[in-house]
């Protein structure tokens, strides 16, 4: 069956109607803008219209905001989990930006307004800036150039892990105690029994020793370890 194409124009009437719903006088294609509403004295409703979300509709919707601060962006409502995902981080950028957000369900011509506009205030984590803190001051070195993807990235967790990794291969199987104390990362243990990087396989109780998988490790991350060990 073949699919149905959705226009812009398919989102105009939805619109159209919910807005004169809460007594504006709406027109179509007022100069640059795909829909204009007017209430009273009030500054003027714009909003632009897509068939998907995209960084050309958010910049249509800024540039919007020369003419009033009260701008909505508006896409179709769907269904699944990466639409919501999708919203959830436009939602995001638009309250950011002081812009409104609308999603119209086609089938029903059901509006859903997700986010009005409104002046944004960003608040601060104290929680995460510690964690980015604190990861900065237990990094050795400067390992990952900015822009890496995330993929391989030295982290300080990783550098511990390496030092354990290291320990195990030149000590061979070591209680986790051990090897705490031989690499001074206290962490040892745990690191070791999550085995995030699959580097540790236990051996006997307390007990850790290296897997195929940790000692190719040592050779991808050679340069990384000579530095961290010397």
């Amino acid at each position: 069956m073949a699919r149905i194409q959705i226009r812009e124009t398919d989102l105009y009437a939805p619109i159209k109607l919910f807005l004169e719903g809460q007594g504006y006088s709406v027109k179509g294609e007022i100069g640059k803008v795909d829909v204009v509403a007017c209430r009273g004295d009030e500054p003027p409703v714009l909003v632009e219209l897509k068939t998907s979300f995209s960084l050309s509709l958010i910049h249509q919707a800024i540039d919007r905001l020369a003419v009033s601060e009260t701008v909505y962006i508006a896409v179709p409502h769907k269904s699944g989990k990466l639409f919501t995902r999708s919203l959830k981080r436009n939602m995001l950028l638009c309250r950011r930006l002081g812009i409104g957000l609308i999603t119209i369900r086609l089938k029903d011509g059901s509006v859903y307004v997700h986010l009005d506009p409104g002046p944004y205030r960003p608040r601060t984590s104290p929680a995460k800036t510690e964690r980015l803190l604190r990861e900065f001051a237990k990094r050795v070195g400067d390992p990952t150039r900015g822009g890496a993807t995330r993929h391989g990235l030295i982290t300080a967790y990783r550098q511990d892990a390496l030092r354990c990794l290291h320990h195990l291969n030149e000590n061979g199987p070591t209680k986790a105690a051990l090897v705490a104390a031989g690499t001074g990362v206290q962490t040892a243990r745990r690191i070791m029994a999550d085995d995030h990087y699959g580097w540790f396989e236990r051996v006997s109780t307390g007990i850790y020793a290296t897997t195929p998988k940790g000692r190719d490790a040592m050779r991808d991350y050679q340069s990384e370890l000579q530095r961290l060990v010397a």
